[in-house]
């Protein structure tokens, strides 16, 4: 913890620490749950930055979960329903620790990213205009920058080990690994996944543009929503009123950090700069903003 009531990373006295990712503390509970910690830790060009975004983990805990509520008639997530406080009693901190922590079901993850674009951004805008094709996709020519796409696409990569990048695959790809019938279930119901939410946001003044969701099995082999799920971290959030073709709109999420270091001096190679205060709060405040306009006035 530091002065701005910031979590970067924790130790927990009773449970095991089974991973340690980009973001997340993940520690064994018996032999079947899994208690997942969101700390403040923030990454950027796949580089963990020295300094947290305070309270982000909280945002992106309560921004997952209500999107596992929302989701949940399309697909089973992993959450089940523990007591925290318990869980957690003997440790410092704690009521910090709780509103970033979940119990989840250990199961076994899928090796893909399932990634879903609404939107022509990113790397996606990159690979259109070298070759009118986004991941093997072919496209209409003379679509312009950050334009919605007749129908959103399906665009799966491999999950990279920390501090690697992802690498996009093609959906004939993503069949070799998964086979056939598991990777058309994961485009399925990422699709429709993100079209619901997708209209969802819209309506409350927020463009998807695009997410990334992860899978995972079941004893039984049934397929189950993990991780986080349309966060600002997961996904490109844009506020609707000062959406324009044609320009990289912003965004609600690490943008301000991005900007900031392409102003400095770093080869985007570990270690990471430090990142001022001021950027840091404004950073936060966009994730909290994006929290408060999800979820207001849901039905």
């Amino acid at each position: 913890m530091d002065n701005l009531s910031s979590v970067y990373e924790t130790h927990l006295k009773k449970l095991p620490l089974v991973q340690k990712g980009k973001v997340r503390d993940i520690y064994g509970i018996g032999t079947d749950h899994l208690l997942i910690i969101t700390t403040d830790r923030l990454s950027a060009f796949d580089v963990i930055l020295p300094d947290p975004v305070p309270n982000k983990g909280c945002i992106l805990t309560e921004i997952s979960n209500f999107w596992f509520e929302k989701t949940k008639h399309l697909i089973s997530n992993h959450l089940v329903k523990a007591d925290l406080a318990e869980i957690l009693a003997d440790e410092p901190y704690k009521e910090d620790l709780i509103k970033r922590s979940i119990v989840v079901k250990k199961l076994k993850p899928l090796p893909i990213e399932a990634v879903v674009r609404g939107y022509l951004i990113g790397s996606g805008w990159k690979d259109y205009l070298a070759t009118g094709s986004v991941c093997g996709i072919p496209l209409a020519k003379n679509l312009r920058l950050a334009e919605k796409l007749p129908e959103a696409i399906f665009t799966p990569s491999t999950k990279a080990a920390v501090g690697d990048h992802d690498e996009n695959i093609s959906f004939k790809e993503t069949c070799n690994i998964l086979g056939r019938e598991r990777a058309e279930e994961v485009r399925d119901v990422t699709l429709k996944i993100y079209s619901q939410a997708s209209d969802f946001a819209l309506q409350r003044g927020i463009i998807i543009a695009d997410t990334k969701l992860e899978f995972g099995l079941d004893e039984n082999e049934e397929m189950v929503v993990i991780d986080e799920l349309l966060t600002p971290d997961s996904s490109r959030f844009w506020p609707a009123s000062s959406y324009e073709v044609g320009t990289s709109p912003p965004s609600f999420d690490k943008q301000f950090v991005r900007d900031y270091l392409e102003t400095v001096d770093w080869n985007k190679a570990p270690p990471g700069p430090r990142v001022p205060s001021e950027i840091l709060r404004r950073t936060s405040n966009k994730y909290q903003e994006a929290l408060d306009i999800i979820t207001k006035s849901s039905d």
